[in-house]
């Protein structure tokens, strides 16, 4: 480990200029002196304390997840001394802090934190490089959130820093306003590749751990330039970043997870994928996704995420707009920047979102606004017992994206507007203007009816709209909404007869474990259900998968097959009634084989094309 100078302390610029200025900053010190065993090693002081016990605090949850994930679990070698050396006593009064009493003013607060996790959410370190989420790494204490922040990094030899907290001008000591501001600032360190690049007046920079050549990440930046021109062509604009600098925090290492995590002045962007082929497709996906979010969600907040609590799980009845409408326009910017053609885009992004919401039967239980409020449950939360999410829910990614799109296209067919014009009268009102590195004005579920009908120039429009699709959970017609832009939805294997079941064959037995089944499916409407074991088929032995398949397709929807089962029940065979494999695809009419309309290409022209100046 190289060992650094005496910290250096940040002279804060005016533009930081708050109340908590006159506070003495809440001072953080990172070494990694066990980073191949997954440690660090993370030094706290506080200092000119009011008289009484310190509490000492891990959070529980991260901003831009919902769930509870109880970080304190990898935190242990506690102490805290006072300004003299001298040890303080620390009791637990929960399993999430530290009470910290007896100090004269001054608690330096030391720990080690395991970490081997990169995502978006954890600590991930090796020896190689620490892909740092705030709230999984540093403890903070309870009274002295409005206080500023001064981290120090350890870096091992060749590591560089990537991160929105703003450095000094040594590049040695990182600020952060607050505590908001410091909890949402992922940083990654390690041996960083960097493009930069300016961009409507703002600095835009790619730091990226990854095993690929300068080449890749030319092509790959290339990309993503023209990813950013779409998204800012929407807004009419980039948001005034805090200062100046918006940073993609990348890592593409072998050893991290797949993810994604928007951030106020960047984004933490997590995969094994490489930077070539197939990879960088998906990469970009991300890239789009979470860079949509310093608009959506980021500064045009929802109330009911504001302040965000990191001692509880945050509930939203609007993810469906903040992911899902996310989740809609990052796929959207691709196809505008020229990543995916036509065809691609319907394949890739509309029959995901169609089918979603077409064949899920959550989606016809749940309204988008409920299944918003389940993002506690679902998003990376943990839970060891079963559940019936696969007839009880749709990822509010997926239902909000697909009333997304139905939205979108119903405005450009109707109303001459479109969705494009939605997000930026929402970004003037609730977005653009800004206060103490949060919205000034959040907005509310009624704010969002509102300002459609303000769009649409049509009150009753929007109210209908809301109560249908938002608030209850009618399904669009896709197929009509899809008609103008010449694209067609239809059965992706007609005429194929199937079980719409997952099966597990286990070669070894001549058997297949049923996964859930799904209401109106075959075997659910027959009584089987997860872990039933299948023993044969008309009266033969499974001997793989794939004769499985060969056998089921010797039948037409409407057929009755004998399956024998080993079930909780007992053995027992039962008659199952095949149905056409409800798969459904979105293609182009030019795939379709069906004439394209001179209106139907200036329709998808004006939908599709790059909006980019």
């Amino acid at each position: 480990m190289r060992k650094t100078a005496a910290l250096l302390l940040l002279s804060l610029p005016l533009a930081l200029a708050t109340p908590a200025q006159a506070q003495a900053p809440v001072r953080y010190e990172l070494a990694f002196p066990n980073a191949v065993h997954h440690e660090a090693r993370i030094t706290v002081t506080f200092r000119e304390l009011p008289a009484g016990p310190l509490h000492v605090r891990m959070a529980r949850s991260s901003p831009g997840r919902y769930a509870l994930h109880e970080f304190a679990k990898n935190v242990y070698d506690v102490a805290a001394t006072d300004s003299r050396g001298q040890t303080l006593r620390l009791t637990k009064p929960d399993p999430y802090g530290w009470d910290v009493a007896g100090h004269d003013g001054t608690v330096t607060f030391t720990y080690t934190l395991f970490g081997d996790r990169t995502d978006g959410t954890y600590a991930g370190i090796d020896g190689r490089h620490a892909h740092l989420n705030m709230p999984a790494t540093l403890a903070y204490a309870e009274g002295l959130e409005q206080r500023p922040a001064e981290v120090r990094f350890g870096l091992l030899p060749g590591w560089t820093v990537a991160s929105q907290l703003q450095p000094d001008a040594a590049g040695t000591t990182y600020s952060a306003p607050n505590l908001q501001y410091l909890m949402d600032s992922p940083t990654s360190l390690g041996e960083q590749q960097v493009c930069s690049w300016q961009e409507g007046g703002r600095t835009i920079e790619l730091k990226v751990l990854h095993d690929g050549t300068l080449t890749e990440l030319d092509a790959y930046a290339a990309q993503t330039k023209k990813v950013v021109k779409e998204a800012a062509a929407i807004f009419g604009g980039l948001p005034a970043y805090d200062f100046g600098r918006y940073t993609f925090v990348a890592n593409y290492l072998p050893q991290t997870s797949s993810d994604g995590m928007e951030h106020r002045n960047s984004t933490s962007l997590t995969s094994s994928r490489p930077l070539r082929g197939p990879g960088a497709l998906d990469n970009l996906g991300t890239v789009a996704h979470e860079f949509f979010h310093s608009w959506n969600v980021e500064r045009l907040r929802p109330q009911d995420l504001e302040p965000f609590d990191f001692q509880r799980a945050n509930m939203s009845s609007n993810l469906w707009f903040a992911e899902g409408f996310t989740q809609y326009f990052g796929e959207l910017l691709l196809r505008r920047a020229g990543v995916y053609t036509d065809s691609a885009y319907a394949k890739e992004a509309l029959t995901g979102l169609v089918s979603a919401i077409t064949l899920a039967p959550g989606a016809a239980r749940y309204s988008p606004v409920e299944m918003s409020q389940q993002a506690p449950f679902v998003d990376a939360a943990a839970a060891i017992d079963p559940n019936n999410r696969v007839n009880t829910y749709l990822s509010y990614y997926y239902i909000g994206g697909a009333n997304a799109l139905a939205l979108d296209l119903e405005l450009r067919a109707r109303f001459k507007t479109d969705l494009d014009t939605y997000m930026r009268t929402l970004w003037q009102q609730f977005g653009s203007k800004q206060q103490n590195y949060a919205p000034a004005r959040p907005y509310t579920l009624p704010d969002l009816q509102r300002v459609l009908g303000e769009v649409a120039r049509d009150t009753a429009f929007a109210g209908q709209f809301f109560r249908q699709h938002i608030l209850g959970h009618q399904r669009p017609d896709y197929a009509t909404l899809l008609a103008p832009a010449g694209l067609l939805v239809r059965p992706a294997k007609p005429g194929q007869a199937s079980l719409a079941a997952r099966l597990s064959f286990n070669a070894a037995d001549s058997t297949a474990t049923l996964g859930t089944t799904t209401v109106g499916s075959p075997l659910y409407a027959a009584g089987l259900d997860r872990e039933d074991v299948i023993l044969r088929l008309d009266g033969q032995r499974i001997s793989s998968g794939k004769s499985f398949q060969q056998r089921l397709g010797e039948h037409k929807p409407g057929d009755v097959v004998q399956l024998e089962a080993r079930t909780r029940t007992g053995v027992r065979t039962v008659p199952v009634t095949l149905i056409e494999d409800p798969t459904l695809e979105v293609i182009t009419y030019e795939e379709a084989k069906q004439p394209l309309s001179r209106a139907q290409k200036k329709f998808r022209a004006a939908w599709l094309g790059s909006k980019a100046k």
